[in-house]
């Protein structure tokens, strides 16, 4: 009887997730603090070394149901003219059932436009792996109205339990001393990952648009330590999925907060979650702790979700020039 009523919670989940046969890339809240899962062009824009660890467990009421790990790390070369990044990500969905591993390599190139604008443009090399747990599936003729699951599927499994593709995607952006915004398009030949048919996986989309705002006046160059809060809004779409999340960060040194609104655009009837930050931020080392408040119709079922960062900056010798490093948040 348990195993019918989570296998009933999962259908009413997905089908009000509206989720289709195709699947759909994971999403992190404190998407900055993600920087190069959100956009290549990032790769090197802290000039410096950076490591950055992610974790984000979404819907824990229902155990293992979206479990995300990523590891990243970049830094600028003078030689190259650029940055360069290298990222990891583990997705484990369905506690075990259907496991996807990537890893990706980034180079991106840094043109100074101005004194004080400048541009990157990434470029983004995958392998992705994708495994199937077939003895965790359960299928409609597996079911006795009265026992619950007790009979043999006369589902055939796939001829193979793991699919593997290469993957590419690109980004730009922009900014200055106050203000940011990229595009990056994730996917961009739609590598098939069905293991029984053809299935492709549908390109991403990602706008992001930023600025700082002082929140006292001063003549120097703004630093660490300023008060600042900074508006942001962020548009991803994958394949029929579009949302928007749009909110502000406030930065007193060393504690940062933040608070935004997620919708699902083209359902303002069932809009999607409240996004609350806490986080604490050295010149070295940034920890931040995010938190879901489902809104929608799932509210009651999921539990929202839980996300952590950890994100560590490396000291480096001065560059032959300048480098402006980008003035965005880290969460």
């Amino acid at each position: 009887m348990i195993k019918l009523k989570k296998l009933f919670l999962v259908i009413f989940l997905l089908a009000s997730a509206g989720i289709s046969v195709y699947s759909q890339d994971p999403h992190f809240s404190q998407y900055y603090a993600n920087p190069l899962y959100l956009n290549p062009a990032f790769a090197g824009s802290a000039v410096c070394p950076r490591l950055i660890l992610n974790f984000r467990d979404q819907w824990p009421n229902i155990p293992g149901t979206f479990v995300t790990y990523n590891a990243s790390y970049d830094k600028y070369i003078d030689n190259l003219s650029g940055g360069v990044g290298l990222s990891v990500m583990a997705d484990n969905a369905g506690d075990g059932t259907i496991n996807t591993e990537m890893v990706n390599l980034i180079y991106s190139y840094r043109l100074q436009v101005s004194r004080t604008f400048s541009l990157n443009a990434g470029f983004q090399a995958s392998y992705f792996q994708k495994s199937l747990d077939w003895s965790k599936l359960t299928f409609g003729d597996m079911i006795d109205a009265r026992n619950g699951f007790v009979f043999q599927t006369g589902e055939k499994q796939p001829p193979s339990l793991t699919k593997g593709a290469p993957d590419f995607s690109a980004g730009l952006l922009g900014y200055s001393e106050s203000f940011y915004a990229g595009v990056a398009v994730f996917h961009l030949t739609q590598p098939n990952e069905g293991f029984m048919s053809v299935s492709k996986l549908p390109m991403r989309i990602c706008v992001n648009i930023g600025g700082i705002i002082d929140l006292q006046y001063h003549r120097r160059r703004r630093k660490l330590e300023d008060p600042v809060i900074s508006p942001n809004i962020l548009f991803m779409q994958q394949l029929n999925f579009t949302e928007l999340n749009y909110g502000l960060y406030f930065n007193k040194y060393p504690m940062v907060g933040g608070l935004w609104f997620r919708q699902a655009i083209g359902n303002p009837s069932n809009p999607d979650a409240f996004i609350a930050l806490v986080g604490f931020q050295t010149t070295v080392v940034k920890i931040g702790y995010s938190y879901d408040v489902t809104v929608s119709k799932l509210s009651s079922a999921t539990a929202g979700a839980h996300e952590v960062s950890f994100s560590m900056q490396f000291d480096c010798r001065p560059k032959k020039k300048r480098i402006r490093a980008i003035n965005c948040p880290v969460f």
